[in-house]
């Protein structure tokens, strides 16, 4: 019978609807980071460097990328005979089937996986946060207490704690009480969807809520197991931890990258982050070029101008194009004179040449200002930016647009474009 001490399974099935048109084709933990990473390389970076060999990956919305970039597992060296990565979509039973529902639900729905592994403790993880984190370390913590459940949480400002699972803890770091997104928290120490199970008792919380509708981690397991007074105790972690499931977060965090020290170090010897590459030429700076304070990823060819930001692999920046605060995923083209200010442009998009974007008053979004804020512009994936077009804050394009969708050649501050056919 196989053993494993501890497997991880890994949360990688949300649409990430907060990231608008990022995400309109790709599952969030399949978006591109830090130029040439994607957001799931994180979690399984964690796993290898943890020594943990076992990962389940839970996938669901637009999966196909997210199972491309992870295949069987080779950079994170999870090409294992026995345990390595394993993609877990939902499947067809014979007595009923339906798709992940909610956090447990999607565990629940693969007990017969871990089952195979016989573990004494499951971590579970979501994809989606930006992160370096021991989870040696935490189980340590969690053998040293007895536990039955281990919560990994960090300290928040208190006027952000409403948007997290609360917890609230004695002198030993026992949880005494547990609130999932309270509008009056009684704690700034916020779960950070983290947690260790003992086997045994994730098993029985998951059966005996089998039929809980959604059933979800935060709001139905931890509960659950709270009144059964099990023993849960909370891992206080001080590091780098991000949630990048917005668009101002997901900008900040790659800002953060090309800071003079960065906040979060991507060229640490000692914790490598491991990601599926390419084999692409070097990049290309010309002599007119100028380049300050920025990430250019490999195969990129810059003609212009970049000023604070983050490149990705095999972009072009043309002669006269000026690119500044912005994100520029793979396989863009940024045609001559364009300037650009504060944009998340996604991946193999074509801003014509003489563009403008990032210009005027910053006005609230017309259709989804909790989205498509902060003053940032937002181009979804394989879209074209027609010549000579002025482009306002606070907006969102996707799809092949023409001049005719340009009132006077300009979307204004707040506009919004999704061309038919593309969802979003």
């Amino acid at each position: 019978m196989i053993k494993k001490e501890m497997i991880a399974m890994l949360l990688a099935g949300g649409q990430g609807s907060r990231l608008g048109v990022l995400t309109a084709k790709v599952a969030k933990p399949a978006v591109t980071f830090g130029g040439k990473y994607r957001i799931i390389d994180f979690p399984l970076s964690n796993c290898i460097n943890s020594g943990i060999d076992t990962v389940g990956v839970l996938t669901q919305y637009q999966p196909l990328r997210l199972n491309t970039h992870i295949g069987i597992g080779i950079p994170w060296d999870l090409d294992r005979n026995v345990g390595g990565v394993s993609v877990l979509p939902p499947y067809e039973r014979s007595t009923n089937s339906e798709w992940y529902t909610g956090t447990a639900n999607a565990i629940y729905q693969n007990l017969e996986y871990m089952e195979t592994y016989n573990p004494d403790y499951v971590l579970i993880l979501s994809g989606d946060h930006i992160y370096k984190m021991d989870y040696k370390i935490m189980l340590d913590y969690h053998k040293a207490n007895n536990a039955d459940i281990t919560i990994a949480a960090m300290p928040v400002p208190m006027e952000e704690a409403s948007r997290f699972g609360v917890v609230v803890t004695d002198k030993d770091s026992r949880i005494t009480e547990f609130e999932e997104k309270p509008e009056h928290p009684k704690s700034n120490l916020a779960s950070m969807g983290i947690y260790i199970f003992s086997w045994k008792v994730l098993k029985e919380a998951l059966i005996k809520l089998k039929n809980q509708q959604g059933c979800d981690f935060g709001k139905h397991v931890i509960p659950y197991c709270f009144e059964n007074n099990k023993r849960i105790f909370a891992f206080e972690y001080n590091g780098y931890w991000k949630d990048v499931g917005t668009l101002s977060s997901y900008w900040e965090a790659n800002m953060e990258l090309i800071d003079i020290i960065p906040v979060f170090n991507l060229y640490e010897e000692f914790w490598k982050i491991y990601t599926k590459t390419d084999a692409l030429p070097p990049q290309y700076v010309s002599k007119d070029a100028y380049i300050e304070k920025s990430i250019i990823g490999e195969g990129s060819e810059i003609y212009g101008q970049v000023y604070n930001s983050v490149i990705g692999t095999s972009v072009t920046i043309e002669e006269g194009a000026v690119v500044r605060d912005s994100i520029i995923m793979q396989g863009s083209v940024v045609k001559k004179g364009s300037v650009i200010n504060k944009a998340i442009i996604a991946e193999n998009v074509d801003i014509g040449e003489n563009t403008q974007l990032g210009v005027g008053e910053e006005v609230p979004n017309v259709e989804k200002p909790k989205i498509y804020n902060s003053g940032l512009v937002t181009i979804g994936e394989n879209s074209v930016i027609p010549d000579g077009i002025k482009i306002g804050k606070n907006t969102a394009i996707s799809g092949v647009t023409v001049p005719e969708d340009y009132t006077d050649g300009m979307l204004p501050g707040g506009g919004i474009i999704i061309k038919a056919g593309e969802d979003e």
